[in-house]
């Protein structure tokens, strides 16, 4: 299909979109907050009872990092990585909470990799652009064409069809920013060949969005974004909640005082639409066990009762903050604390998780089992890191590559194969984080040009340690064990009984000007 198809087939889907999609504009007094209402409605018939879609936060710069590919630490099938926001230097530039840029955290986090592995298991991945600590990119971004280029980026690098704007603090007072937001949006909407859902993330409370949450939200559906939904961060309620109220008490509250004012104001517009009918287009976030504000705490009944409610009702989406809280604190944590590694809650690791899944569409649907590539002989060439070999000792966090993936070391290990059965995930000390990629040659290549002359060249004098390394003609080694006077070679018939491990070709120096210089001082 041409892109001028893909096109006007995009543009039929809108013209339908404005019948069945309806985007109200509902401005309503409310008795609480005063505030105006603004949302998207669905017109077609949705069943209510459906497993709800459940695709927690993970926050993907926090150390200790979450591995969410790996089943062990996250059993979701679907993820929002969060955060990208502005690059501290260049506004325009997508960054993962400041600290990575999008190949900087293909190396330095393996980000590419974990996500392949992740989809691997019939898992898919969305990524939250935005968040409360630093710049979403079109706050710091005033060029809407370069702003389109960024959001289009991350879309791409990641092969993403569902992105979220998490929308909060300063950044909902930024009425520009909003209108670059959705002109770039607009944009990005258009070029894309799949349609790409927007799910719009904003501050909550009982009695509904805030008016400067409604503003960003107009704006997107002004500016012609085809917005998917209004996530509700169902959190941090403080004072908004009744004391005689519990978390989940006022989470459902606040999702069916948006539901009530969103059909009132479709009655109006002459829409006949059925309350039921409005539930696809709403998600709530809740934050898992202790909040920022400490008289809220959201526990393990407040999030049956939530889940229940949400699968009752047909809800669009259901998340929480986030799977990196999910499990116990230690004891030195302080009652009403906050941590961003633990929930404050007495529980085992992963148990909100546990009660979200009951009812949503990954516990009801099958998954595809994992699957790897085709075994072939691994190239320390165009491997991102060494060959596993079973002589050498591994220290937790190395990592290597065999059979066409790469692994981490869980802890200290030697002669352990990296793919050998085991009855459970923890009884390998290998983690596979996922495939080999194409991009890794680049990386290898990149890397090498850099470090040339950093290794010191072998000598037969000297006594190396394992894990040192050397250069030896063109070729970099790493000791395995302890050794003098053994010269490093690359020998494929004998990778396990000798000390030297090969790690990759330096790139050739330019000898251009010396070759010139040694001419022309024949030709005198």
């Amino acid at each position: 299909m041409s892109r001028e198809e893909v096109r006007a087939r995009r543009a039929d889907r809108r013209r339908v979109s404005i019948i069945r999609l309806t985007v109200v504009l509902a401005v309503i007094g409310a008795s609480l907050a005063g505030t105006v209402w603004l949302a998207r409605a669905a017109v077609e018939t949705f069943e209510t009872g459906e497993p709800v879609r459940f695709a927690p936060y993970v926050d993907v710069t926090l150390t200790p990092a979450n591995h969410f590919e790996d089943p062990l630490e996250n059993r979701a099938e679907e993820i929002t990585l969060s955060f990208i926001v502005a690059d501290l230097t260049d506004p325009c530039q997508p960054s993962w909470g400041t600290y990575y840029s999008l190949d900087a955290a293909g190396r330095a986090l393996d980000l590419d990799r974990r996500i392949a592995r992740y989809r691997e298991r019939g898992a898919d991945v969305t990524v939250s652009f935005g968040g409360q600590a630093n710049d979403e990119l079109a706050v710091a971004c005033n060029d809407v064409g370069r702003l389109a280029e960024a959001y289009a980026a991350v879309i791409d690098r990641y092969g993403l069809d569902t992105i979220d704007l998490d929308i909060e603090g300063p950044a909902l007072l930024d009425e520009a920013a909003n209108q670059r937001r959705a002109e770039a949006l607009a944009m990005v909407q258009e070029s894309q060949d799949e349609a790409l859902e927007v799910w719009l993330t904003l501050p909550v409370i009982p009695a509904g969005l805030t008016p400067e949450g409604l503003a960003a939200t107009r704006s997107l559906l002004d500016g012609g974004v085809d917005l998917t939904g209004v996530n509700l961060m169902t959190m941090n309620f403080g004072g908004s909640r009744s004391s005689e109220d519990s978390m989940s008490d006022a989470s459902i509250e606040a999702l069916r005082s948006v539901q009530r004012q969103l059909h009132g104001m479709l009655q109006q517009r002459g829409e006949l639409v059925e309350l039921e009918e409005l539930w696809p287009r709403l998600g709530a976030t809740p934050m898992i066990g202790q909040n920022d504000v400490v008289e809220d705490f959201f526990s393990l009944d407040d999030a049956h009762r939530l889940a229940d409610f949400a699968a009752d009702v047909g809800l669009g989406r259901l998340s929480m903050w986030s799977v990196n809280r999910d499990g116990p604190c230690s004891a030195q944590l302080e009652s009403g604390q906050v941590s961003n590694s633990c929930s404050g809650v007495d529980q085992e690791p992963q148990d909100f998780a546990a009660v979200f899944l009951e009812r949503s569409r990954e516990a009801s649907s099958a998954r595809a089992g994992t699957t790897r590539n085709a075994v072939t002989r691994d190239d320390p060439a165009t491997s991102p890191y060494p060959i596993w070999r079973d002589t050498k000792v591994y220290e937790q966090g190395d990592k290597i590559v065999w059979r066409g993936g790469v692994y981490e070391a869980k802890w200290w290990a030697q002669a352990d194969v990296p793919d050998a059965p085991v009855e459970q995930l923890w009884d390998t000390p290998w983690r596979y984080l996922g495939p080999v990629l194409e991009s890794d040659t680049i990386v290898i290549e990149a890397t090498r040009t850099q470090i040339r002359g950093l290794w010191p060249k072998w000598s037969a004098d000297d006594v190396y340690q394992a894990g040192e390394e050397v250069v030896h003609g063109n070729m970099v080694f790493g000791a395995l064990w302890w050794t003098q006077g053994e010269e490093p070679h690359d020998d494929p018939d004998r990778p396990f009984d000798h000390p030297w491990e090969y790690l990759g070709d330096l790139e050739p120096e330019d000898d251009t000007d010396d070759e010139e210089e040694a001419t022309e001082g024949v030709g005198d």
